[in-house]
């Protein structure tokens, strides 16, 4: 070979040995399928003061208060709120929108307007890292939004005047809830026995599994459910009511040796409401709460709800699933979503802060319309219907 060239099959070879010298430098990724790294508790805690706890007192009975939604006064494209986000994106078209971008600690009161729109258009809404939206912070958005509700039996924080706040908490020594319950009643929407049952409620997570560790939460849209039954379901429901029981919850805090701080109720509600902001109807059931449609034998009675929750739980297209990450919130509106926890994250802890305001008394408005009813006339957009027959355009 001529001097000062080289030789090409020498040169190939050197390049491949340093290639695959390369990969030995860098570190291995460590993965054990099913198993995320398990995390120490750290003391002290930065949340010790907002750990559980069951206060030994007790308040009189709620009593109908004034409610002024402020998702009438948002604007209809939510510009207000979405002018200051860096993406915002739907988890699917029947619920849930996640929103970057925005901090809720520092939200402007025509922001806060779009805010509870959006909820009550979309559901649930969620924010990523939310580190300045403390406890107080979370408390003075509720406020904002109506009087905040206190809870008869669950747990507060440790921390006293904090009695509107709701903990969950899972950690050392908790017990398993998949002990407890089905997985169809973990379905619920929160205190709907309650004359105001809660509107918009915002879930924070202060301590929780790490990514992939479990803990995550669902939502399905009852709006949506709503729109799964058949039109004859749809008009024999709408005449209906349901009756709303505290009773077992109160019961298995005793068990528990707890206080019950409010005397339990038993309310009825329609089962369709209709909702003041959005004008749609939704279904208005709670797996976890119901138990009996009035004015109806109990066999049919019993059938129905068993129904409505095989559509709620088990209807994909409704249900938005959100793994959650430390200092992320979820606001969703309770009147019209229901939503389960999920389990088997051990040996992890899970700890989160809920705050929520009570809404209006629960109505049914014939004059309002489906969510797929609505948007089909807004947009153009064929629905199909229930029968399997083809397509139903709202617009012929």
């Amino acid at each position: 070979m001529a001097p000062g060239l080289v030789d090409p099959v020498q040169y190939n070879d050197n390049k491949l040995t340093e290639f695959k010298a390369s990969f030995k430098t860098k570190p291995s990724i460590k993965y054990t399928p099913g198993r995320s790294p398990t995390e120490s508790y750290e003391e002290p805690y930065e949340y010790d003061y907002l750990r559980p706890s069951f206060p030994d007192v007790h308040w009189p009975a709620l009593t109908e208060v004034p409610y002024d939604d402020k998702g009438l006064e948002g604007d209809s494209e939510f510009k207000n709120l979405l002018s200051a986000a860096t993406d915002v994106f739907d988890y699917n078209p029947k619920i849930g929108t996640e929103v970057h971008g925005i901090d809720l600690a520092n939200i402007t009161d025509a922001q806060k307007n779009d805010l509870a729109r959006l909820i009550a258009t979309r559901g649930v809404v969620f924010f990523r890292n939310q580190k300045n939206f403390d406890i107080e912070a979370q408390r003075e958005l509720g406020k904002y939004f109506g009087k905040l509700h206190k809870h008869a039996t669950t747990c507060v924080p440790k921390h006293p005047g904090l009695e509107d706040v709701h903990v969950i908490y899972t950690g050392e020594n908790s017990t398993d809830m998949r002990a407890m319950f089905t997985p169809t009643f973990l379905w619920h929407s929160d205190v709907t026995y309650e004359i105001q049952p809660p509107s918009y409620t915002s879930l924070k997570v202060l301590t929780g599994p790490p990514r992939g560790g479990g803990g995550d939460t669902l939502w399905s849209s009852q709006y949506a459910a709503y729109d799964a039954l058949s039109p004859y379901m749809q008009k024999y429901l709408e005449s209906l009511t349901a009756l709303h029981s505290a009773q077992m919850q109160a019961d298995g805090s005793k068990a528990l040796g707890r206080a019950v701080r409010r005397v339990p109720v038993i309310t009825e509600h329609p089962l369709v409401r209709t909702h003041p902001v959005t004008g749609w109807k939704a279904l208005f059931f709670n797996p976890g709460f119901v138990t009996k449609i009035v004015g109806i034998p109990k066999t049919e009675s019993d059938t129905i709800i068993n129904y409505l929750c095989e559509v709620i739980t088990t209807t994909q297209e409704l249900h938005a699933r959100f793994q959650w990450n430390k200092d992320d919130v979820a606001f969703w509106d309770n009147r019209v979503c229901n939503h389960s926890a999920t389990y088997g994250f051990a040996p992890h802890r899970r700890h989160a802060v809920r705050v929520c305001c009570h809404a209006e008394r629960p109505v049914f408005d014939p004059a309002g319309k489906s969510q797929e009813e609505d948007l089909s006339e807004r947009y153009g957009t064929p629905k199909v219907s229930k029968d399997g027959s083809g397509i139903v355009n709202y617009n012929d």
